[in-house]
């Protein structure tokens, strides 16, 4: 993995956009990432782990707040990263979730986080496009992890090295480390493992606990119903209970069998019994019934009279039917008469009473009605004239109003008509003043632009003064260190010259002419003084010189132009900035002024307007008013006239003032009741004529069926259930005779009265201890048929039971061994270590071993890191132990012993191996760009310096390293910098290439 380029907007310390040129950086192999604390130096290594995995590593990921609290409300954040992974070219760009205001309305709105991964492929006209792959979360999360070959833990530890942590990591317990190194590698399956064969042994344990207590209710069981004790080992020896259950079954068997041959000798006894006492049982009941005969007949014979009157009683009813129906009709109309005679006595009181008569005969009834009648249609008549009168009145009275508020309305529009000249006459100052002021803003706008344009020429003189100032010492000190490089050419090359003998000497050969004597011989030639200058020497002062002289040069190009510009601003500006802030400040006061009066011309000439506008319309709506008004006075006096012509009509019918609603009430009562009256009268009649001819007729049909009246006949009817209870009686005593007759001529009732009669109560005594003793026997054996099937099922159960708890006791036996194992508690583990520290421990020796090739070159040969499996003092976990040993005295020490600087270079070895290891595991995959974080700060100059060059060593193959520091002796030591500056608006970077 290389890192290309780096883009970060609103993100972390950087309100404002950023971009770092990794490609730049790259060239040098080795760069220093400085700036002081809190300026954003780990937030540029966030801004890349976020761009690769869409999450920040540490404490920083829980406190989900990465966009700038410097950005705008608009500022979206985001980080763009170009970088090759696996060989392929890349491009993320991601934004995290981040709360922006409403577009609409108040308040907040969640953005949730998005993606968009493109690959560079080359088009079909050779140009490279930027191809996307995806725009989901988490398809573009695998695919970076797969690209990469690690995940966000993994890639920290190895691309991003935390010396802080693992400082902690080499001074931590083995508990912490333990923790730290799962995370790591990733070896929770681990715990999984241990975890699962601990939740596994549990649930084997309970579930063998309850098929123990299944087997256990069923021995409880099987003793109750065989009556015996179970084996005290069938806990430990499940197979026992087989045994025991055969035992059982074979038993109960045998004691059936026996008990099946006492039932079938006490059946036998008890049908004997049984016959013996149904035959006296037979035989008394014969004579019971012969004697019962006897008695039937007598009473029989004292029932007869009884019999022949319930006969006679129905004959007679019989008869009746057919009168009964006319003689109810007779005495129904004679009700009805008696019915319509109250009802005619009533309403002619009530009448009576209504007119304060005594009595009313038809004749006045009748002619009542008719009065009734014509004073009801005469009041029909008047009543709709009444309505309209006070229909009529209603609409005089709104007249009457609408009068008043006409006139209240005109007398109003004629005041307001008065008061708009007077009105006009104001506006029309402030009206003109406006209009002034409009031109007069227009010409101070164009003044102030002007004076606007020549302070920013003043400022831009100052600042380039500032600048000429400036370039002038930079050019006097180019030129004073030219002097003083070429001062140091000729010093080298005086000395070049006085020890040019020596230099000759170096260069000859034996056997070669001298190339100033031109002798084959040197028997003694010069040698050069310590420190003496060489060519090569000469050659670098002189092209210091040569680049001092450019410098320079350039020096005084700086100036002529800052000169230049500064004559020009100086002649457009024409005044000193102060002067000229003055005057503009006059200006705008003036300008506001203007801009305030000219404001308001809108607003007086639609003042003036309106005014104008009203005063037309006031003119109009007193005409309309004044016209209305004459209307009004005209349709008042029409419906007066209306009015008196309804009033005299009403008054020749009835009495002015008279009550319509009670008359009418009085005459419809008058009227309702004489026709009642006269309608129950000619009822009456009717009624008396049908209730005579049907009295005749019910009298002559009584006669003809033998009574003497219909009155007799309804006398002797009966009704259909009691004539049925009768008749039912009447068949029941002729039955009776029938059976008793039949009952005292049979033969075997004859004959069983001749006998004596049997001893019953000796005969059921006999049958009832037989049928005892049977039903013993019986009971007895459904016992034990029901106890040999019960234990039959048991057995069935138990075998089942006993089937099923077998593979769960075998499970058990085998998950408890194996989980003890992994727990370090059984014999078998030699070394009492848990399965997941065994792991780690074999890969915490892995990286101790790839660390001591580090910590040998930076420690001098001096320290190395021993991995222990022994538990340190109060731990509960072994295996992850660390010590160091000082090769130069033997010993073997705590890390906590180390000072600050040896800590430093123990734990850069540590986190260097560790990264070694987990490149290893994720395949070998290559990681072109790494990051090393503080630390530096606590070594020695030797001991940075054997630092330094193991560094780099990580350079090797073309890989970049970037130290994360703010040591000032690192900063002359990596000419290639990327510097993080602090500032109250945000963070931003700058690019020195050295």
């Amino acid at each position: 993995m290389r890192l290309h380029q780096l883009r970060i907007i609103g993100f972390g310390p950087f309100a404002d956009p950023v971009t770092i040129d990794f490609d730049a950086l790259s060239d040098a192999g080795l760069f220093l990432l400085s700036g002081p604390t809190g300026a954003g130096k780990c937030s540029i290594l966030d801004a890349v782990c976020f761009a690769l995995y869409g999450d920040v590593p540490g404490d920083r990921s829980a406190a989900k707040r990465l966009r700038s609290d410097h950005a705008g409300d608009d500022v979206v954040p985001r980080v763009e990263l170009e970088a090759t992974l696996s060989g392929r070219r890349f491009r993320i760009d991601r934004s995290p979730a981040w709360t922006r205001p409403k577009k609409r309305g108040t308040g907040t709105t969640l953005e949730q986080a998005r993606v968009v991964i493109s690959e560079r492929r080359s088009a079909d006209d050779g140009s490279d496009v930027w191809h996307p792959l995806s725009t989901r979360l988490d398809e573009t999360g695998h695919l970076v992890t797969r690209l990469v070959g690690m995940t966000l833990p993994q890639f920290c530890q190895v691309a991003m090295l935390p010396q802080g942590r693992f400082q902690a990591f080499l001074r931590a317990r083995s508990e912490e480390r333990h923790a730290l190194l799962q995370q790591v590698f990733q070896t929770g399956r681990f715990d999984r493992t241990e975890r699962w064969l601990r939740d596994r042994r549990v649930e084997l344990r309970r579930t063998a606990e309850q098929h123990q207590a299944a087997v256990a209710d069923l021995v409880s069981r099987v003793s109750e119903v065989g009556g015996v004790q179970a084996p005290a080992d069938w806990p430990t020896d499940p197979t026992s209970l087989g045994r025991w259950m055969d035992e059982l079954s074979t038993t109960a068997v045998a004691a059936s069998v026996a008990q099946a041959i006492e039932v079938e000798a006490a059946s036998a006894a008890e049908v004997a019994a049984s016959e013996a006492s149904a035959a006296g049982i037979e035989l008394a009941g014969l004579r019971a019934t012969h004697a019962a005969a006897r008695r039937a007949w007598a009473t029989l014979e004292a029932a007869a009279p009884d019999h022949e009157s319930r006969r006679r009683t129905v004959a007679q009813a019989h008869r009746a039917v057919a009168v009964r129906p006319l003689h109810d009709l007779a005495v129904e109309a004679r009700r009805e008469v008696r019915e319509l005679d109250q009802q005619g006595r009533a309403a002619r009181e009530q009448l009576a009473e209504l007119l304060g008569r005594t009595t009313l005969d038809d004749q006045e009834i009748a002619e009542h009605q008719r009065v009734a009648t014509r004073t009801l249609t005469d009041i029909a008549r008047i009543r709709p004239l009444r309505r309209q009168a006070v229909d009529l009145e209603r609409q005089l009275g709104r007249l009457a109003r609408s009068q008043q508020e006409t006139a209240a309305q005109l007398q109003r529009v004629e005041t307001r008509a008065a008061e708009i000249p007077d009105l006009l006459l104001s506006v029309e100052p402030a009206l003109t003043a406006a209009r002034e002021s409009v031109t007069l803003a227009a010409d101070l706008a164009a003044d102030l632009e002007v004076l606007r344009s020549r302070t920013r020429a003043a400022r831009s003189a100052e600042s380039l003064t500032t600048q000429l100032v400036t370039a002038e010492q930079a050019m006097g000190a180019a030129t004073q260190a030219r002097l003083l490089a070429r001062e140091t050419l000729v010093a080298i090359r005086e000395r070049r010259l006085d020890g040019m003998a020596a230099e000759i000497a170096l260069k000859l050969a034996v056997g070669a002419s001298c190339p100033v004597c031109g002798s084959a011989d040197h028997p003694s030639p010069a040698s050069p003084a310590p420190g003496a200058p060489d060519e090569v020497a000469e050659r670098e002062a002189r092209r210091e010189v040569d680049d001092l002289e450019v410098v320079v040069e350039a020096h005084s190009q700086q100036v002529r132009g800052l000169e230049a510009q500064r004559a020009t601003a100086l002649a457009e500006s024409g005044d000193s900035v102060e002067h000229l802030l003055v005057e503009e400040e006059d200006t705008l006061a003036r300008l506001e002024r203007a801009r305030s009066q000219a404001a308001t011309l809108d607003a007086h000439t639609a003042r003036a307007d309106a005014l104008h506008a009203e005063r037309l319309d006031l003119t109009r709506e007193r005409e309309q008013l004044a016209t209305a008004l004459t209307r009004l006075d005209t349709e008042s006096a029409v419906l007066r006239a209306r009015i008196e012509s309804l009033s005299d009509q009403a008054a020749e019918v009835v009495p002015v003032g008279a009550d319509l609603d009670a008359l009418t009430a009085l005459h419809q009562q008058v009227e309702v009741l004489a026709q009642q009256c006269s309608a129950v009268a000619a009822d009456l009649a009717r009624a008396r004529a049908t209730a005579t001819s049907t009295q005749e007729a019910a009298d002559a049909l009584a006669a003809a069926s033998g009574f003497d009246s219909s009155a007799w006949a309804a006398a002797a009817w009966l009704a259909e259930a009691d004539i049925a209870a009768l008749q039912h009686q009447i068949d029941r005593h002729e039955r009776e005779v029938a059976r008793v007759r039949d009952l005292l001529t049979d033969e075997a009732l004859l004959s069983s009265a001749a006998v004596d009669a049997p001893d019953l109560e000796a005969l059921a005594q006999a049958h009832h201890r037989t049928r005892e003793a049977a039903a013993l026997a019986r009971q007895t054996d459904m016992a034990l048929r029901d106890r040999g099937r019960r234990l039959h099922g048991l057995a069935a159960e138990m075998a089942d039971a006993l089937a099923v708890w077998g593979p769960v006791r075998a499970d058990l036996d085998l998950v408890a061994e194996l989980a003890s194992l992994v727990e370090g508690k059984h014999p078998d583990n030699r070394m009492q270590m848990r399965l997941s520290a065994y792991v780690l421990s074999h890969r915490l020796g892995q990286v101790v071993e790839a660390a001591n090739l580090r910590l040998s070159t930076m420690s001098d040969q001096r320290y190395s890191l021993v991995h222990t499996g022994q538990r340190g003092a109060g731990e509960t976990r072994g295996g992850l132990s660390l010590l160091v040993r000082d090769d130069w005295t033997g010993d073997t020490r705590d890390p906590a012993t180390l000072s600050g600087g040896e800590t430093f270079v123990v734990s850069l070895a540590l986190a260097l191996g560790l990264a070694d290891v987990i490149t290893e595991e994720a395949g070998g995959t290559d990681l072109d760009t790494l990051f090393v974080d503080e630390g530096f700060g606590s070594l020695d100059s030797e001991t940075l310096e054997d630092v330094m060059d193991t560094l780099d060593t990580l350079r090797d193959g073309g890989r970049v390293v970037g130290v994360v520091s703010h040591v000032p002796e690192l900063q002359t030591r990596i000419p290639t910098q990327l510097r993080v500056h602090r500032g109250r608006h945000g963070s931003r970077t700058s690019l020195s290439l050295g």
